[in-house]
């Protein structure tokens, strides 16, 4: 993997050898019954391409259907729709997103906001264009017998998290508690399953609803022989606790927004991502299989569980999808300069300033969407149920 150019100091985040967590399976071939006709609403403005744009999109993180609509947006077309050679680049364990795009080494990159915000005060010129989870999704999963119901409950307890800016939430819980993570909790590294949380070495996990808390519900309890189920345990969500922050968005280059030519690739690039996300809102088998002939690491019924969840947190939206909300934007910067971490320091030192995001381009994307026939708001979704297999398979 390429080493990071920019150097950039992250405040507040603890001293601790943590990493990002999260999952990424198997191939299979996309199934094609349940991809939507293409009518004249819903196609592209007719417009000659001769030479499509290259375009690079690097992720956060391995394959998996918490990028199914960048995946799909590629696998459908509507990206080439808008002139777009649209490259997706994986992330992993030592890839910064927001780094890679402040190196010029990506065109547009997936970030949670507290850490790219926190990259942005380290140096890095980069703007949050279009915010596409309008909520977050971490949780703190306990057993029962913990007894663990609310962040106060974190007291005396061992409390697992993958750091590298996943904890923020964690410290936002803790400080609005009253609890010291230095000297009330046990805070330790959490691997990238929840192999720690069912073998008892951590009280409470941190997961994410689309990926590890699914993990759980498809590993065997050994006291029946049958998978877990939701009532074995307790679950803390940071978001009904009101310390969720916002996290996946699409970050540009701040450098390059001044170039007209770029506003208008990333006007193109934001539109094809929402519409392919409004396809894997109403066509979920078929995201999901996308997903898995992509090369996800975990299988079927896990990535229609993950796209099923991931479609909570984008829609109904009810400005359009990826528009930047101002207060889940200024809460997440309150709680990012407030929240206490083990050393006592805060994510943010100062809060940002006024560019660091911007609503111009994705009005734009949207704008372009509705001349399209492109549902963008999503007001008649409703998930669907989920059935899991053991191992997600």
């Amino acid at each position: 993997m390429k080493k990071q150019t920019l150097k950039m100091a992250f405040a507040g985040i603890a001293v601790m050898s943590l990493f990002v967590a999260a999952c990424g399976g198997s191939s299979e071939t996309v199934t094609q019954e349940t991809t939507a006709p293409v009518t004249e609403e819903t196609a592209a403005p007719v417009a000659e391409c001769i030479t499509p744009t290259p375009v690079k999109l690097q992720l956060q993180w391995f394959t998996q259907a918490q990028f199914a609509g960048y995946y799909a947006a590629q696998d459908q077309g509507f990206y080439a729709d808008q002139c777009l050679d649209v490259t997706i680049l994986e992330g992993g364990v030592d890839i910064a997103p927001h780094v890679v795009l402040a190196n010029g080494e990506a065109d547009f990159a997936i970030s949670w906001v507290s850490k790219a915000l926190a990259g942005r005060e380290g140096g890095a010129n980069i703007v949050n264009i279009a915010q596409i989870f309008q909520r977050s999704g971490t949780l703190q999963v306990s057993f029962k017998d913990k007894n663990i119901t609310t962040p106060a409950d974190f007291k005396g307890k061992t409390i697992g998290n993958w750091g590298w800016g996943n904890e923020f939430e964690i410290f936002a819980a803790l400080t609005k508690a009253g609890l010291d993570p230095a000297k009330d909790v046990t805070l330790v590294q959490q691997q990238f399953d929840m192999a720690g949380l069912l073998a008892g070495d951590i009280d409470a996990a941190e997961a994410m609803t689309y990926n590890e808390y699914a993990q759980v519900l498809e590993a065997v309890n050994p006291a029946t022989g049958a998978l877990y189920t939701p009532a074995d345990f307790n679950v803390i969500s940071y978001e009904a606790e009101g310390v969720g922050m916002l996290q996946d968005a699409i970050w540009a280059d701040g450098a390059r927004l001044s170039d007209p030519a770029y506003v208008d690739i990333a006007t193109k690039f934001v539109a094809a991502s929402i519409q392919g996300w409004a396809f894997c809102r109403d066509n979920t088998s078929a995201c999901r299989d996308i997903v898995v002939a992509k090369g996800s690491k975990l299988g079927a019924s896990h990535q229609l569980w993950q796209i099923n969840e991931i479609n909570k947190l984008i829609w109904p939206a009810a400005s359009g999808a990826g528009m930047i909300d101002a207060a889940a934007w200024d809460r997440t910067v309150a709680l990012s300069l407030e929240a206490k971490n083990l050393e006592g320091g805060t994510v943010l030192t100062k809060a940002p300033d006024a560019e660091a995001h911007t609503n111009d381009i994705v009005t734009a994307a949207l704008a372009l969407l509705a001349g399209m026939g492109v549902d963008t708001n999503g007001a008649a979704y409703a998930p669907e149920t989920v059935t899991l297999l053991e191992g997600g398979n």
